[in-house]
């Protein structure tokens, strides 16, 4: 129980990582990325150290490769997404990842699909579908930056499904190498912002809103989320991790990010009821 709680806190974390994005409005996504890791790394090495455990860093290549490949992949598309596209439709669009995690698990890993998964996965790019249709922003004359940041909205979602899918060949890499994959995808970032993006010096709101994301959403959740499926009930918390796009779709528009319209509550329905529908498929 004490395990899967842990996992229901990295559930939590996720939930705000769409608001603090929006809250460090202003900072070029290359460059938030490379600061929000930058803190994920430094908060994750410094417990490794304190827990003896430095010896997990040494990783093979193919290790680093994935952990820092999706982590950075998935981090810059997510916060480009949110920065050029109207934030909720952005958000839910990034929540395709659970229903490409399933569809992309049977060529992948072998996994049987079956009749009630494939009608979750139906009903979740059927509320993607209703976004592109009516959701706001979502129209031929949106600038194509709009548009842009809707391809990174879907982008990022691919990057997290194939990272997770992906996962289950390397499962005998211990959770405190993320700490060291923290710090690759900070350096990454930051040499990938350097060459593309003008630094911005951050106010007082984006500087906390970078440091929140670092230690909760970008840092810790990863951690917990580990030991909650390692050690958690996983059937419990691959359910409850549906309430997630809900969750975070609220609290951007309890921040003023946007408004929920009847497309997003539909939608929003479609892409959580997909979800749930294809968690629980026996």
């Amino acid at each position: 129980m004490n395990a899967t709680l842990l996992g229901l806190g990295a559930l939590a974390l996720w939930a705000f990582l769409g608001l603090l994005s929006r809250l460090a409005a202003g900072i070029p996504p290359l460059q938030l990325t490379a600061m929000s890791f930058a803190v994920a790394a430094m908060a994750g090495v410094a417990v490794v150290a304190a827990r003896g455990q430095l010896s997990a860093l040494r990783q093979g290549p193919i290790a680093w490769a994935h952990g820092v490949g999706g982590l950075f992949g998935y981090h810059a598309l997510y916060f480009a997404a949110l920065a050029l596209a109207p934030a909720i439709e952005a958000n839910l669009l990034n929540y395709l990842w659970p229903l490409l995690i399933v569809l992309f698990s049977a060529p992948i890993l072998g996994l049987r699909l079956g009749a009630r998964r494939l009608l979750g996965v139906a009903l979740g790019f059927a509320g993607c579908a209703l976004l592109l249709g009516g959701g706001a922003g979502f129209s031929a004359a949106a600038p194509a930056s709009v548009w842009l940041g809707f391809l990174c909205a879907i982008g990022c979602a691919v990057v997290w499904a194939l990272y997770s899918v992906t996962a289950q060949r390397l499962a005998a890499v211990p959770t405190e190498a993320v700490a060291g994959f923290c710090g690759g995808a900070a350096l990454l970032a930051a040499l990938t912002h350097l060459g593309f993006e003008a630094t911005v010096w951050p106010d007082a709101t984006q500087a906390l809103a970078a440091l929140l994301l670092g230690l909760g959403p970008v840092g810790l959740a990863f951690f917990l989320w580990d030991a909650g499926m390692k050690r958690g009930d996983p059937r419990l918390l691959g359910t409850l991790a549906y309430a997630v796009p809900v969750a975070s779709t609220l609290l951007l528009a309890a921040g003023g990010e946007g408004s929920l319209t009847p497309a997003v509550w539909v939608a929003l329905l479609l892409v959580a009821g997909g979800g749930w529908l294809a968690a629980t498929a026996r």
